[in-house]
């Protein structure tokens, strides 16, 4: 059986169908002879043959499966420790950042320095963060400012509260005028009374 055949089927399948061959063979054709691949072969060599892959795919079975379950701790044994012992890293390079010796017992290196950018990278990382910008849409703090919004068809009603009304000025009474003395009218001049007939000699 090809290799090709084993993996186009599930090994639960190729046991199945390795095992009826097994007993077919047994069964039907115990002194049979066959020419395969221009080599001749009877039951009892090919038997053998059939045999042997079958264990070798139990073989298989059974450690996938132990793989499997080892798998599984390791998943949970790696969930538990593993943030811990990069704690414990970072913890061990900062104490000794100065003492390369040292961290090399703990299979640890110092960090490296970061090299400063050129002149051709920071102008090539300025060009980036402009096409980033742009692509994304995004605005300094002086184009926000230039954006504004309008509204159209809304009645804008502003709801006032009536000022209170001053408190009355307290009426302060006004000083009564001290009273005026009456002025005596003038006396009038009494004309003469006029005369009898005056003194002559009538008639003489």
């Amino acid at each position: 059986m090809s290799s090709t055949t084993t993996k186009s089927k599930s090994k639960a399948a190729t046991l199945a169908q390795l095992q009826a061959l097994v007993t077919g063979l047994q069964k039907e054709l115990p002194n049979g002879s066959f020419t395969l691949m221009s080599i001749v072969y009877t039951t009892a060599t090919l038997l053998p043959i059939l045999q042997g892959l079958i264990a070798a795919l139990t073989a298989v079975n059974t450690a996938q499966k132990s793989a499997e379950a080892a798998l599984v701790d390791l998943a949970a044994e790696d969930a538990k420790a593993g943030p811990i012992i990069q704690a414990l890293k970072r913890t061990l390079t900062t104490m000794y950042t100065n003492s390369p010796d040292t961290l090399a017992l703990f299979e640890l290196e110092p960090p490296k320095a970061r090299a400063p950018l050129s002149a051709a990278q920071r102008a090539a990382a300025v060009a980036k963060a402009k096409a980033t910008r742009e692509a994304r849409g995004t605005k300094g703090a002086k184009q926000k400012a230039l954006v504004t919004g309008n509204v159209t068809g809304v009645t804008i009603t502003p709801i006032t509260t009536p000022a209170a009304a001053p408190p009355a000025a307290p009426v302060v009474a006004a000083p009564a005028s001290p009273p005026v003395a009456a002025t005596p009218a003038p006396a009038q001049p009494v004309a003469a009374a006029p005369s009898g007939s005056p003194t002559g000699h009538v008639g003489q």
